[in-house]
């Protein structure tokens, strides 16, 4: 029963609470890190891949490892690392995180070879999978329930804003520096978020975290690495039937279905799959998987048309990105409002029907569009964006208890990266496969070891024209016709996945709650002074360290 002589005490320490908006700014410092990698790696690409001095002279399946020895470590350890700060604590998974990060990017920057290169992105893959879960796992443990879906929201435009100075920053670096400056450029942010973090943030783990599931945790690590990598392998095959891509995606499933049935026998699951069960948290993270599948597979193809086709340089077309950064930092803080107003349901699916009538509209773009109509593209891309991930994030937060932040956030996190490395795999094999059926009429009276070289992609088509002199001239035109024809195909498959997503969300997220619930709910669980927010678990609060 509860006492009348005393206000309930308070979940969040008052010292934390204070300085709840600056930890979220050294939060957001980290999240750059791992979001400004990604996006400033596509700009270098072409550099890398020029011989040595300029580069590493990088094939273009050393490439596409580079950036997919990331990704699969990234993907394979979230939900491990998520659970590890969930129970070791969140400070030290970010600190650590952050640590190793910044050692593969500094590693990276002075890599001598491809391989080198492969193996120091994969580190910070490592590094990266701690750091991502733990800041979101942090913020839900700083911020009271009321105020969580305006700080996912300001956390959600970090996202945004690193998307914008990413390609950017890489432009400007290798106008002045050698390939290397776009890894070790970290560094030094690294730097100043360990000691900010240090200074600023509280730790904070699950209260009650049980045994460690050593079995669970090699099965998840083990199921998603070979699916990513069998997802990865097809996209780079363009052969979703090749033998090495169907037993590593089938491998992946049955280790995964292992993981659920042992999950669902432990007593001390890694991950409880009862989660599941809720339709609102699976609807959500499905949301989150469609969106990433939609959006990476259509971005993408978009850097090579505005530079293959267009003829923009790579800080030109980190330029042109900006509207669509610029959309996500202006809308995600705001979204709540819409929430607010119209509910998860309204606010959510018409930000995927927006996202799907932008991703078909790149079907429209042709040689000659008007690059202006691109700009608009890419800010209602941004827009539909910040009005998806911000109400999708706060629903799949919100659904578990706070001590669960750290799961959550990794199954979140996880979801996204596997549904993007799909959606890059699947719709760059339908793009790739597009692209060679419309060009091969063009490269017959090419030799045949050149044939099948110059059907690969756009690029390998260019490269070659251009070693042929005057006499591949009409290659370029032929291979920007055919370009265009894949990248329409590619943008339909995208809008269609869009447009799944919108009725899965459309019929199983929550729509608006009712004002006087919402308060009287408020007023049971919180003192009204500072408007503590309710808890699922009445559990002890952060470790303030």
């Amino acid at each position: 029963m509860a006492s009348t002589s005393a206000p309930p005490a308070p979940r969040i320490p008052e010292a934390v609470h204070r300085r709840r908006w600056a930890i979220l700014g050294v939060l957001m410092l980290s999240l750059l890190i791992i979001v400004l990698d990604n996006s400033i790696l596509n700009v270098a690409i072409k550099t890398i891949s020029t011989p040595a001095p300029t580069g590493l002279g990088a094939t273009q399946s050393e490439l596409e490892w580079a950036i997919n020895s990331y990704t699969l470590v990234f993907a394979g350890l979230l939900l491990s690392a998520g659970l590890l700060g969930d129970r070791l604590g969140r400070k030290k998974a970010l600190l650590g995180g952050l640590v190793v990060f910044g050692i593969g990017s500094a590693l990276a920057a002075f890599a001598g070879s491809p391989g080198e290169l492969i193996a120091f992105r994969a580190v910070m893959g490592l590094g990266g999978a701690f750091v991502m879960p733990a800041t979101l796992a942090v913020l839900m443990h700083v911020f009271e329930r009321d105020e969580q879906p305006k700080a996912i929201g300001i956390w959600a435009g970090g996202v945004g804003l690193a998307i914008a100075i990413g390609p950017v920053t890489g432009g400007v670096l290798l106008d002045h520096f050698w390939w290397g400056s776009v890894f070790l450029i970290n560094v030094p942010i690294v730097a100043l978020a360990l000691v900010l973090m240090l200074w600023l943030v509280p730790d904070s783990r699950d209260p009650n975290p049980g045994r460690v599931d050593p079995v669970g945790v090699v099965l998840s690590v083990v199921g998603l690495v070979l699916l990513v990598y069998g997802i990865i392998r097809g996209g780079e095959l363009a052969d979703f039937t090749d033998v090495t891509v169907v037993a590593a995606i089938a491998a992946g499933l049955a280790v995964l279905v292992a993981f659920v049935l042992f999950e669902k026998r432990s007593d001390h699951p890694s991950v409880d799959v009862r989660y599941f069960r809720d339709k609102v948290f699976s609807a959500a993270i499905a949301a989150i998987a469609l969106v990433f599948f939609a959006l990476m597979g259509v971005t993408f193809f978009s850097v090579f048309y505005t530079q293959s086709v267009r003829g923009y340089s790579p800080l030109e077309t980190g330029l042109l990105m900006l509207p669509l950064a610029a959309a996500q930092m202006i809308f995600a803080p705001r979204a709540r409002l819409l929430v607010d107003r119209f509910g998860n349901r309204a606010t959510t699916t018409v930000g995927m029907l927006l996202l799907a009538a932008t991703l078909a509209a790149f079907a429209g773009l042709d040689t000659d569009t008007p690059i202006w109509l691109l700009e608009v593209i890419f800010f209602l891309m941004g827009t539909a964006m910040a009005h998806i991930m911000t109400p999708v994030s706060v629903v799949i937060m919100q659904s578990l208890p706070r001590e669960k932040a750290g799961s959550a956030s990794a199954l979140s996190n996880t979801f996204r990266q596997v549904g993007g490395a799909l959606g890059v795999a699947v719709l760059g094999s339908v793009l790739s496969t597009a692209y060679r059926g419309a060009i091969e009429d063009d490269l017959t009276a090419l030799p045949p070891d050149l044939r099948h070289t110059a059907g690969e992609s756009i690029e390998a088509t260019l490269g070659i024209a251009e070693k042929l002199g005057p006499t591949g001239r009409p290659l370029i035109a032929a291979a920007d016709d055919a370009f265009l024809h894949a990248m329409h195909m590619t943008a339909l498959w995208g809008a269609g996945t869009a447009v799944v997503g919108a009725v899965v969300v459309a019929l199983f997220l929550p729509g608006r709650q009712a004002p006087r619930q919402e308060q009287g709910e408020r007023s049971e669980q919180a003192p009204p002074a500072r408007g503590r927010g309710q808890s699922p678990q009445p559990t002890e609060g952060p470790k303030d360290t």
